[in-house]
């Protein structure tokens, strides 16, 4: 079967052994696949660079073929794929088994996908196929980051810079079901007005200076994902003994703070990364009860793969980015 995949440090088109299900295991034929930033990435972290790794962690699709001892589902049943793989229960942190569909196990850029029985789940019922083939990486994500680390409560305030990415349009959504008021940001000020449809209640220009637009604000948490660009902005707008969770860095990992500030200011730092199957079965309760649904951008043809990569790099859109298997 035809295969999106790293090989000698190159994305390329490839064909791929299509294995059918052993015990527990299930094959499910994908519709739509996700785009993620880590895609973008991915190769850069790939150690042994001669071996073909298939890319892609968000997927939905139908059940072709099951293994032994999978009784839960039946074939043709429409599910999800759970991205984060072997982190069952919720914890302070991964387990050390804990692996990311798409490298090196085998990911979603594909025709299908075999999957251990516990890393399905039945697809949401409001959701589309382009919608339920692009959540569950960047919801969970930005589900553990609010609820489990952020721990959000009915009426605080939650600043969250960088409207345009799945996981903050998720966390937009999330927060305000949750009673919160939230205010975001974005460099681009048509962007922001598009955005107004996650309903945000305040919005500010990444390029701003927030200490002085936002000072009539008390923010009771920051979820910071642009990193060094923008971390120190938001430490300055953050109430004295706030909390600022983060879950990525599109921009520098590395940069200096005062520190010195930071412990006067009995501040809170909290990273956050994925989520545990547990927290996929709250969140999937959560996005039920309210009819949260992802934003969509933008889709391709599986043949025009490469033309999404590049799409998603120019971070030009709005929400998410999908492969349709169908077109």
């Amino acid at each position: 079967m035809k295969a999106y995949v790293v090989i000698d440090g190159e994305y390329r088109v490839s064909d791929v052994p299509k294995t059918s299900p052993k015990n527990n295991e299930v094959l499910v034929k994908l519709k739509v696949a996700g785009l993620n930033h880590r895609d973008l990435k991915i190769k850069d972290r790939v150690k042994d660079k001669s071996k073909s790794f298939t890319l892609g962690s968000d997927g939905a699709g139908t059940i072709e073929k099951l293994g032994d001892n999978v009784t839960r589902y039946q074939i043709g049943e429409e599910v999800i794929i759970n991205p984060s793989l072997n982190w069952y229960h919720k914890s302070e942190a991964p387990p050390k088994e804990f692996e990311i569909v798409g490298v090196p196990f085998a990911g979603t850029f594909a025709d299908s996908i075999l999957i251990h029985k516990d890393f399905i789940e039945p697809k949401p019922k409001h959701l589309s196929w382009e919608e339920a083939g692009v959540f569950a990486l960047s919801a969970l994500t930005g589900y553990r980051a609010l609820v489990t680390q952020g721990g959000l409560e009915k009426g605080e305030t939650l600043f969250i810079p960088g409207v345009g990415g799945g996981v903050n349009s998720f966390i937009i959504q999330m927060a305000k079901a949750l009673g919160a008021r939230v205010i975001t940001s974005s460099r681009d000020p048509k962007k922001l007005e598009e955005a107004e449809k996650l309903g945000f209640d305040r919005g500010v220009l990444t390029t701003g200076v927030w200490k002085r637009e936002l000072a009539d604000e008390q923010i009771d948490m920051v979820i910071e994902s642009i990193g060094g660009a923008t971390f120190n902005k938001s430490l300055d707008v953050l109430k004295k003994g706030g909390r600022i969770v983060t879950y990525g860095s599109s921009t520098n990992d590395e940069f200096t703070f005062n520190l010195r500030q930071f412990f006067y200011g009995q501040y809170k730092l909290i990273g956050s990364t994925m989520g545990s199957r547990e927290e996929l079965h709250e969140l999937i309760k959560l996005i039920n009860q309210y009819k949260i649904s992802p934003i969509i951008d933008k889709g391709f043809a599986f043949d025009q793969i490469d033309q999404a990569f590049s799409y998603l790099a120019s971070q030009e859109q709005l929400g998410k980015v999908y492969i349709d298997f169908a077109k």
